[in-house]
C-alpha cells in the first residue's frame, strides 16, 4: 500500500530540514552547542552530521512523491503535488541524488522528457453541445504527450471542427506527476465527466486511444454509465484494435489497419523499401506492446497472426508483461533466432512512447529488452526506434473513422 503523509506534518518536517541544510548541514542548535576545533573526530562528527541531514532532506521528498505516486484523487492531491515540487526545488544536486522511496527516485521530477508548455491539457469549459471526449492512459513523457496524444486529439478537431475535443486520462498516478513536476492540469475521467454536464453537453462521444478492450477500457466503460443519464446522448467509439474476437486466428480490418501503418513507419525508419527488402538483409522487427492478463490479451496474438496473414514473417509481437506467454521477452529472442535472423529492430506496440518504450524495451538498464536481445548473443545487432503510433498519420485517421462509426450509431 502507498504511503498517504499529510501534507502539512511534511510540510512541518520539511521546514526542519531545509533549516539544516540551509547551514550546511548544521542545525541552529548545533550551532550554539559546538565550539570551533580542529580535531580530527569533530570533523568527522560534522561530516556525519551533513550526511544525515542531506539524507533527511532528500526522505522527505521521497515520502511525498509517494505519496501523489496513488491511482485515486482526494482533497489533498493539489497541495502534496505542490508540496513535493516545492522541497524538491529546495534541494542540492547532490540531496536530490539520494531521494529513493517506494516508487520515487530522481527521476521523477529530475528526468528531461521534453517541453510541456507545447501540450495542451484541454480541460476548457464552454465545451457548447457536442464534445468528443478523447481518453487516453496518459503519460507524464511530455514529448511523446504532445506527438502520440496531442496528435490524435489534433487529427480529430481538424476532422470534426463542430464538435469541442476535451481530454482525460485513466492513470491518475501520471495526472499527478504532470501536474508535481510541469504544474499542468489534466483532468481524469469524473472530472471531464463532470465538466461536460456543468458546460451544458447534450451529445458526448468517447474516443479511447487504447489498444484494446482491455482493463482500462472496461473502467472507462464503467465512469462513462455512471455519467451517461446526465447526457441526451453518448456513444463510445471503438480502440485502435477495435473488437477482441473469440481466439488467436480471429483479426479484423482494424488490426491490418494497424499492422500495415506500424511496418510502414517502422520501414521507413529503417531506411527499408519493404519487408522482403530488409529480410534479404537478415532484419526482424519486433512490435512490442504491454501485456495483460485480461482476457483481451488475445489481440496481441491476433495480431502476429494478422502479420502472417500479409505476409510479414520477419515481424514478431512481445509484450513487457508477457502476457500472452509466446510475447515474452525469452520467447521473442527464441523465435526470431530460430527464424534465422541476425538483426534486430524494436519498436513500441504502443500509443505512447513513454517510459515502457524509453526504459523497459530501450533503456540501458540489464533487465530492458535492448539489452536481453543483446546480452542473449544471438544477433549481430539490435536497435531501437522509439516512437508512438500516436504520432503516425494512418493510425490518427483510425481513430477519426472509429470516431465517425461512433457518431454515425
Amino acid at each position: 500500500m502507498k504511503r498517504k503523509l499529510p501534507v502539512l506534518l511534511l510540510a512541518v518536517a520539511m521546514s526542519g530540514t531545509l533549516m539544516l541544510t540551509g547551514c550546511s548541514g548544521e542545525s541552529k542548535e548545533d550551532n550554539q552547542t559546538s565550539s570551533p576545533t580542529t580535531e580530527t573526530g569533530t570533523d568527522d562528527n560534522s561530516a556525519g552530521r551533513t550526511q544525515d541531514a542531506d539524507q533527511k532532506a532528500a526522505d522527505e521528498v521521497a515520502a511525498l512523491i509517494d505519496a501523489i505516486y496513488v491511482q485515486e484523487r482526494t482533497d489533498e492531491t493539489d497541495a502534496q503535488c505542490k508540496a513535493a515540487k516545492e522541497v524538491w526545488d529546495a534541494l542540492t544536486d547532490a540531496q536530490k541524488e539520494l531521494v529513493e522511496g517506494e516508487n520515487a527516485d530522481p527521476d521523477y521530477f529530475g528526468r528531461d522528457t521534453g517541453d510541456a508548455s507545447k501540450d495542451d491539457p484541454l480541460n476548457q469549459d464552454e465545451i457548447g453541445e457536442n464534445e468528443i471526449l478523447v481518453v487516453s492512459f496518459g503519460t507524464s513523457f511530455n514529448d511523446s504527450r504532445v506527438a502520440d496524444i496531442k496528435g490524435i486529439e489534433d487529427a480529430l478537431k481538424a476532422a470534426y471542427p463542430d464538435w469541442s475535443v476535451r481530454r482525460a486520462f485513466t492513470a491518475q498516478i501520471i495526472i499527478n506527476h504532470i501536474q508535481a513536476r510541469d504544474g499542468a492540469c489534466i483532468d481524469n475521467m469524473d472530472q471531464a465527466l463532470e465538466r461536460a454536464v456543468k458546460n451544458g453537453v447534450k451529445n458526448l462521444v468517447v474516443q479511447p486511444t487504447h489498444l484494446m478492450h482491455g482493463a482500462e477500457y472496461d473502467e472507462l466503460m464503467e465512469a462513462v454509465d455512471a455519467y451517461k443519464d446526465k447526457f441526451e446522448s453518448v456513444k463510445v467509439a471503438e480502440p485502435l484494435l477495435g473488437e477482441v474476437g473469440a481466439d488467436a486466428t480471429e483479426i479484423n480490418a482494424d488490426k491490418e489497419a494497424v499492422a500495415k501503418a506500424i511496418s510502414e513507419e517502422a520501414l521507413k525508419a529503417a531506411g527499408y523499401d519493404s519487408l522482403d527488402a530488409a529480410k534479404e538483409e537478415g532484419v526482424a522487427f519486433v512490435y512490442m506492446g504491454h501485456g495483460t492478463s485480461h482476457t483481451a490479451k488475445v489481440s496481441y496474438s491476433q495480431m502476429q497472426t494478422q502479420m502472417k496473414e500479409l505476409g510479414y514473417d520477419n515481424v514478431f509481437i512481445g509484450t513487457v508483461e508477457g502476457e500472452p506467454e509466446e510475447t515474452s521477452c525469452e520467447a521473442v529472442i527464441e523465435a526470431v533466432e530460430k527464424a534465422g535472423y541476425q538483426k534486430v529492430i524494436l519498436r513500441p506496440l504502443m500509443v505512447v512512447a513513454g517510459d515502457h518504450a524509453n526504459n523497459d524495451m530501450a533503456g540501458d538498464e540489464e533487465d530492458s529488452w535492448k539489452s536481453l536481445f543483446t546480452a542473449s548473443g544471438k544477433f549481430d545487432s539490435v536497435d531501437t526506434q522509439i516512437t508512438g503510433l500516436g504520432s503516425c498519420d494512418l493510425i490518427q485517421k483510425i481513430y477519426v473513422a472509429h470516431t465517425k462509426d461512433a457518431m454515425n450509431q
